[in-house]
């Protein structure tokens, strides 16, 4: 049977197929959508974690407990998951243990695009990287037999268009015969300790020996040879380019990308003229074979940023001189239409930065939709570096301010980013008594992602009602003894909260308390009474305009004098908050 699936589906399907039993993932862009999947499957005990470092542990557990295991995160997330990861590349696995990361080259949704090949060769566990769908099921169900027959952790690598992109897949039946889960107590292999690390360390150099001589006859990595001046090695959704963009060119198509085949790039490299690395992000191959003592080029010809295509490619052999590319058969490189992000119409976040730039804070974010209060017209985030360093950014601002500057530090994070990694952040200003407020919007859903359930949900990935946390109670527990609750809606309110908390001289937190306007469920959000503008009261202050919201349009006039302000009852959500900011109340409940 054949379906068209997403990569990231066909990465579900071929956990399925491999029998995995355990699943686990935070929510992240490119790879949310793997888990969402897996959850099709009822012979997964499928589940999001509060972190990535969490969802390996809990793999691993499953693992050492004889079950196939799967985690799964985008690549910023395996920077949160290392310390798990590196040292279970000691201990091995019992049940086969596979961890997908998922590379986001040119940012689309993303603070950096680092290369997870890195974290492969660090941490010495092998990596396979699929080209389309169908490699991306049959690379998972290979990546569990490779963890089971060398005794590692096994990394697949995606990246957005493999994620996200959709080609033929053949599907499979679930495999049988595996054996049962079971605790077998083998401490010398699983705590590690110096002593039994020490043991363990050389294993792990052996297995990298073995895992390159595999590769050098492996099936996954294979030569498609044509002619025999130009060889280009390549990987991932760079051969799809490389295939488009140099037909005529001889490739080394690489399926496990650390350890290198080194025995089968010598024999590439001696059948062409010319070897070329073509690959996104770092040099990885690159460096590698250069240091095998083989000649080759790479990013010589190609960017070390952003994401490759044949266009691109083409365009680069061209003008190297390597090929010649007549005008009416190049690919065409067409830019793509800006499309600036923005919140959603009735977004609960978009009060508070419009206070907090009314306050002049100087506002130290996170990462999530709110994120966006960086952007005209709200201007209200100053900084942003990775999950959970708003607060503790702020905690060490304040240490180097002087009192009135103090004042003016604010930090601010999601509900999802505080469970994530911001709890213990806020541990450490209650404990060291950092004068900073904190503002936590608890929108009740991990939004950025897709409007994934978190442990302060209620719910869990699979719908069912679970315990939720109270956050409230949370940051009093941590030592906050100021902690207020408002509702983001009320303008007036969310201003006099912030205005207060500001100015008192130790820790505090402030609790937004409305759901993001797109969560599942109708009985979690209530849209309110759709607005309109009266035409004949509006007087073009442009008051309205300040809050960035994509339901308010401006008609200028005709005649060039002053425009006037529309709402769309398409996208207006009720929330009135650009009502409260009318001082002519021109803006009432549509009719």
């Amino acid at each position: 049977m054949k379906e068209i699936l997403s990569g990231n589906e066909a990465f579900a399907r071929g956990a399925y197929e491999a029998g995995c039993l355990v699943a686990s993932a935070y929510p992240g862009t490119p790879s949310t959508e793997i888990l969402e999947n897996v959850i099709n499957y009822k012979e997964i005990n499928a589940s999001w974690a509060p972190n990535e470092k969490v969802a390996l542990e809990v793999a691993i557990g499953a693992s050492f407990g004889g079950a196939r295991a799967l985690a799964c995160m985008k690549h910023v997330g395996v920077n949160v998951a290392a310390d798990p990861l590196f040292t279970a590349s000691y201990t091995g696995v019992k049940g086969g243990l596979v961890l997908v990361a998922a590379d986001d080259p040119e940012m689309h949704s993303s603070q950096d695009e680092q290369d997870s090949r890195n974290y492969a060769r660090f941490a010495k566990v092998p990596m396979l990287e699929p080209a389309d769908s169908q490699e991306c099921l049959a690379f998972t169900r290979l990546a569990f037999e490779l963890s089971e027959q060398f005794d590692t952790p096994v990394m697949l690598r995606s990246c957005t268009r493999i994620s996200h992109g959709k080609s033929l897949v053949e599907l499979g039946e679930r495999v049988s015969g595996l054996p049962a889960p079971k605790l077998v107590k083998d401490a010398p292999k699983l705590v590690m300790l110096p002593g039994n690390a020490r043991v363990r360390h050389p294993m792990v150099e052996e297995r990298t020996v073995k895992l390159s001589e595999y590769g050098d006859s492996a099936a996954i990595n294979r030569m498609e040879l044509h002619s025999s001046e130009i060889g280009v090695i390549c990987a991932g959704v760079t051969y799809q380019y490389v295939r488009e963009a140099l037909p005529d060119a001889s490739v080394l198509k690489l399926g496990m990308v650390w350890p290198l085949p080194a025995k089968l790039i010598q024999e590439f490299a001696s059948k062409v003229a010319q070897l070329f690395v073509v690959e996104e992000l770092d040099p990885f191959i690159e460096d590698q074979v250069k240091a095998m003592g083989i000649a080759c080029q790479g990013k010589e010809l190609t960017t070390l940023c952003g994401e490759l295509s044949p266009g691109r490619i083409q365009a680069a052999f061209d003008k190297a001189g390597i090929i010649k590319v007549a005008a009416s058969e190049a690919i065409a490189i067409e830019p793509v239409p800006p499309r600036p992000p923005n919140m959603c119409p009735g977004c609960p976040h978009r009060g508070v930065f419009y206070q907090l730039n009314r306050a002049n804070a100087y506002v130290t974010g996170d990462i999530g939709c709110y994120t966006l209060g960086f952007m005209p017209p709200l201007n209200a985030m100053d900084t942003c570096v990775c999950m959970g360093a708003s607060i503790s950014m702020a905690s060490g601002m304040v240490r180097a301010l002087p009192p009135e500057e103090q004042k003016r530090v604010v930090a601010v994070i999601g509900d999802s980013t505080f469970l994530h990694t911001g709890i213990n952040s806020l541990m450490e200003m209650a404990w060291n008594k950092a004068p900073a407020t904190v503002i936590i919007l608890d929108n009740r859903i991990t939004a950025m992602t897709g409007r994934q359930e978190n442990p302060a949900s209620g719910f869990t990935l699979s719908g069912d009602e679970t315990s939720m946390v109270n956050i409230p109670e949370l940051c009093r527990v941590l030592g906050i003894k100021h902690v207020r609750v408002v509702d983001p809606y009320d303008l007036d309110a969310t201003r006099l909260a912030i205005e207060e908390e500001m100015n008192r001289p130790e820790p505090s937190v402030i609790i937004t308390n409305r759901p993001c306007c797109l969560i599942k469920g109708a009985d979690r959000f209530e849209k309110g009474k759709v607005l309109e503008v009266d035409q004949g009261k509006c007087t073009g202050c442009k008051a309205c305009l300040r809050i960035g919201c994509p339901a308010i349009e401006w008609k200028p006039n005709p005649d060039g004098n002053k425009g006037k302000a529309f709402i769309d009852p398409q996208l207006c959500t009720g929330c009135t908050v650009c009502q409260q900011l009318c001082k002519f109340n021109a803006i009432g409940g549509r009719k």
